[in-house]
């Protein structure tokens, strides 16, 4: 699939700039993700392998409908996400499904659960991110939960590269559509428009949080072992397409 085009030919909802994503990645046993499958996708394997994804990124130049809303333009999201594919005649679409998504602002959190029933939740965050020469050795985004402090951290080599085609890297970034179960039954499908992302590998990462609190108990054990990869993929502009519901 063609990265910058609009397949799905619906409006354009949200416009902004995705950068500097962290991504913390799990093997996971495909049975704690099959009941949070949205109808109308199956997951995605890599190497016969399932994988959901700790990221966290910048929303920055955020607009709605092409309108900027003060005081909620630039601010951090830190999700728990895994990963469908849904066919369509020849076509494969390959998405991600989202567990949870931290946000600081109240009413980006309100808007997304209660008209969108996009598992939002509103907590204090920050993020820092260390360059040397102007190429980031590490990022780090906070939050508390609980009023405990919590992070992921990814500390990184200085080179940059291109994704390359069949890795798993490409595999985890690379998902141009999203997934939403509704409390109707129905699944509702949205594109995200953006060009191919450069990436930095990652030397070493951290996870700390509250994961039976924020995801369930059925993520500890995968959230605690070891991750599979961690990498920091640098972002782009983005649009992200009106959601509509799937007709299968």
């Amino acid at each position: 699939m063609n990265p910058t085009a609009n397949t799905s030919r619906n409006p354009t909802f949200l416009t902004a700039e995705w950068r500097n994503l962290a991504m913390i990645n799990y093997e996971c046993d495909p049975a704690r993700l099959a009941s949070r499958k949205p109808r109308g996708t199956e997951l995605d394997f890599w190497n016969g392998k399932a994988y959901v994804s700790m990221v966290g990124f910048s929303f920055l130049r955020t607009r709605v409908l092409g309108v900027p809303i003060p005081f909620h333009c630039n601010f951090e999201e830190v999700n728990l996400r895994f990963y469908v594919r849904r066919k369509i005649g020849g076509e494969i679409r390959r998405g991600v499904v989202f567990v949870r998504e931290l946000v600081p602002r109240a009413a980006i959190a309100w808007v997304a659960r209660n008209l969108y029933e996009e598992p939002y939740q509103a907590v204090p965050m920050s993020h820092w991110i260390h360059h040397r020469s102007g190429v980031a050795q590490s990022v780090e985004y906070s939050w508390r939960f609980k009023q405990q402090p919590q992070h992921l951290k990814v500390e990184l080599e200085a080179g940059t590269r291109d994704l390359l085609p069949d890795t798993h890297e490409e595999f985890i970034a690379e998902h141009y559509w999203g997934y939403t179960a509704r409390s109707n039954g129905t699944t509702s499908e949205y594109e995200v428009v953006h060009a191919p992302w450069q990436i930095q590998n990652a030397t070493s990462s951290e996870l700390s949080c509250d994961i039976a609190g924020l995801y369930g108990a059925d993520f500890i054990e995968t959230l605690n072992a070891p991750p599979a990869s961690a990498f920091l993929a640098l972002g782009s502009p983005v649009s992200v397409q009106r959601g509509r519901p799937l007709r299968s």
